[in-house]
């Protein structure tokens, strides 16, 4: 009766980490390609003398979809080079911004739900907090190439007190929206989504509190 007892426990916790280990890597479900995968290549890889479309290293330019694919296997991230390079930590190099468990877990997600060239998965969230909204634009967008390592252009986006010394003479709002006379952000690729855009210009609108 022992015996039986004690392999029925082990079985049970047994049971008890695989559940545990599968679920620690489930990732935000609805992910989409433009507004969750994209930011992460562009802001963690192409930074001038990386993979971007201006002077890309060997000949991989990861700041859109078509140049993603180049080394992405559908449904197969094992087999993807560049999801194996960032989850090793061997890309981006140091001093860059090292890709966390949940931005892995996210590329890792999708690539196995086929690598969809998707966007507009869930309701715009129109609300702009500071924490809850901009920061993770930020965040995913802007802070590879802006931090206190890199602060590229001068900036470091990697926090409140920082982020808001780029406000002043709408240096912020104009690289966001591509305007005239603005260096255009994110660099190496497309716009913001409508969605986001929408946020940040509430956000500053409303005196870019800190809430």
């Amino acid at each position: 009766m022992k015996i039986k007892i004690s392999a029925i426990l082990f079985v049970s916790f047994a049971s008890f980490l695989f559940l545990t280990n599968c679920t620690s890597e489930v990732a935000t479900p609805n992910i989409c390609f433009k507004e969750d995968i994209l930011p992460l290549f562009v802001s963690n890889c192409t930074q001038s003398g990386c993979h971007n479309g201006i002077d890309k290293e060997e000949d991989l330019d990861l700041s859109n979809y078509e140049g993603i694919m180049k080394s992405i296997k559908a449904n197969h991230p094992y087999q993807s080079e560049s999801w194996t390079q960032i989850n090793s930590g061997e890309m981006p190099p140091s001093p860059y911004h090292k890709f966390t468990k949940y931005e892995k877990n996210q590329i890792k997600h999708w690539i196995k739900s086929g690598a969809p060239n998707s966007s507009n998965c869930r309701t715009c969230d129109s609300t702009f907090t500071y924490k809850a909204r901009i920061e993770p634009i930020l965040n995913k967008w802007c802070v590879g190439c802006h931090s206190a390592s890199d602060a590229g252009g001068g900036y470091d986006l990697s926090s409140y007190d920082k982020t808001i010394l780029a406000i002043p003479y709408s240096k912020l709002e104009g690289s966001i929206l591509h305007s005239a006379g603005f260096s255009a952000m994110p660099k190496n690729a497309g716009s913001l989504s409508d969605c986001d855009i929408t946020a940040i210009k509430n956000w500053l609108a409303a005196g870019h509190p800190n809430n």
